[in-house]
């Protein structure tokens, strides 16, 4: 048998990753300490602990950003990324050669998918061992439920996240020891999205809405961030039914509230009142110097930039999406707004750091996956889609009002597409922005990334699935290019 498959230095055997605190630090389990390690609550917890830090790492690729060059830098919230490879990625330039030994390179590892399947062997391991751990040792039933919860939710966000990034990617379900592995060709994208509404489905049977640790608010899944994620699978389908029940089930519970705006930059620090679901990184010993706030904040907001920023936030859509210059959101999160280089500063809670000879500015806000508003959104999104404008109307403007916004005026025909531009307003920089805009190509055909990034014709074909990068296929060969790049690479 062939020794590496989908995987390409998988990190089923990883020891060490990325240095955070707290339940975060603990490592992945290797199959070589299976058989001695599952033996009581604190190993399983250790486990999933561990599945949080693949995906912490992974959301945090290509120095940091991994996650907003997905979901933000390739739409209309930005003219310009002035840094190796993340212009080429901003502009959906994907297809650039880059020789295989280059993996440092940002481009490669946007294009590489192994770290969600270090993650997801992660989650495939807890699955199969947890339950497995006598009842007896959990200090309840709920306790084990919710550690089986969580693996299921992990292994389910990992497989939307890539079905978002590349369409078909291949499912793998099982734990693999590498020197048993084979080849798997890419699975169709709507058996992947089956597999991941069933594991949301398991999760969220598993998972309780309360805390056992108030600490592990929102950076741990609950109840909540399960449904959450479903959510998102459906609208992502187009199932706009399930997606209003779901989300209604979330808003119906009112574990979440709203963060007062006049605080709205709370939320980024993260574990907010409003949190569904976050990756940890705010905390003390947590945080880095390379990330969002280094490319998009400049000074005061950042003290060791003293020039314009790295990214360039687009004007014209800052000016059209925030065309009440009241908006909390827009006086809360933006400034030098009447400049010719304004900045979002939702990611500016900065700790300046004595390095050698070197002052490093870290970034201590945690990536915000899910919260309220989104939710709140998302569901008057699915029911403008239902044609049920009335309530689409009444969950749209309940998010205007924490704004100080007032009712939306728009008619009836245009009420989803405008329901897309309240989430560009309140969801700015918070990686959704990408994924909405796929999702109002599909329902309406409208474009708003940028014609000279991908026009009509371009997404029709698919462009907004990203390429495999080649390392991946020379190593499985029963791998296929995404369709849209396979004659550009």
């Amino acid at each position: 048998m062939k020794k590496l498959t989908i995987y390409i230095c998988c990190a089923i055997g990883i020891s060490m990753i990325t240095s955070c605190k707290k339940f975060l630090d603990e490592a992945p389990i290797s199959v070589s300490t299976d058989l001695t390690f599952w033996k009581k609550e604190s190993d399983a917890d250790k486990a999933v602990a561990g599945g949080y830090a693949l995906l912490r790492k992974t959301l945090n690729k290509a120095e940091g950003i991994g996650f907003y060059a997905y979901g933000d830098l390739p739409t209309d919230e930005f003219s310009a990324a002035a840094s190796n490879r993340f212009s080429e990625i901003a502009q959906m330039q994907w297809s650039i050669p880059i020789a295989s030994g280059e993996t440092w390179d940002r481009m490669m590892q946007m294009r590489r998918y192994d770290t969600f399947y270090s993650a997801i062997d992660q989650a495939n391991r807890c699955i199969k061992f947890i339950p497995t751990i006598g009842d007896d040792k959990f200090a309840s039933t709920i306790s084990k439920n919710n550690l089986l919860g969580e693996a299921y939710f992990l292994r389910a966000f990992n497989y939307f996240y890539m079905t978002r990034i590349w369409g078909d990617v291949p499912l793998v379900t099982a734990s693999v020891n590498v020197l048993d592995a084979v080849d798997i060709p890419r699975t169709k994208a709507a058996e992947v999205l089956a597999q991941c509404i069933s594991d949301a489905n398991t999760a969220i049977n598993l998972l309780s809405w309360d805390y056992t640790n108030a600490n592990n608010r929102a950076v741990r899944a609950n109840k909540g961030a399960a449904l959450a994620l479903l959510a998102h699978i459906y609208a992502w389908q187009g199932d706009y039914q399930n997606c209003n029940l779901t989300a209604d089930k979330i808003l119906s519970q009112n574990f979440y509230q709203y963060v007062n705006r006049d605080n709205y930059l709370n939320i980024f620090k993260g574990k907010s009142s409003e949190g569904i679901f976050e990756i940890a990184q705010s905390d003390e010993n947590e945080g880095n110097s390379f990330n969002i706030a280094y490319y998009t904040l400049k000074n005061p907001y950042l003290t060791t930039n003293t020039g314009t920023a790295i990214f360039t936030l687009n004007v014209n859509t800052l000016t059209t999406l925030f065309d009440t210059p009241t908006d909390k959101r827009l006086t809360a999160a933006f400034a030098l707004t009447n400049s010719t280089d304004p900045i979002c500063i939702k990611y500016s809670n900065i700790t300046y750091v004595n390095g050698q000879n070197v002052i490093n500015a870290v970034s201590r806000n945690n990536i915000i996956i899910f919260r309220l508003a989104d939710i709140a959104l998302l569901k008057a999104e699915a029911l403008a889609a239902l044609n049920q404008f009335d309530q689409a109307r009444s969950a749209l403007n309940e998010v205007r009002a924490t704004a100080g916004l007032g009712a939306w005026s728009g008619t009836n025909a245009n009420l989803f597409e405008g329901i897309i531009d309240e989430r560009g307003r309140e969801l700015f920089l918070e990686g959704h922005r990408y994924y909405d805009l796929v999702r109002l190509g599909k329902k309406t055909g409208i474009m708003k990334f940028g014609a000279e990034k991908m026009n009509k014709s371009d997404f029709d074909a698919g462009k907004y699935y990203w390429p495999l990068d080649p390392a991946l296929m020379n190593i499985n060969k029963k791998l296929t290019q995404t369709p849209f790049w396979s004659s550009k690479m």
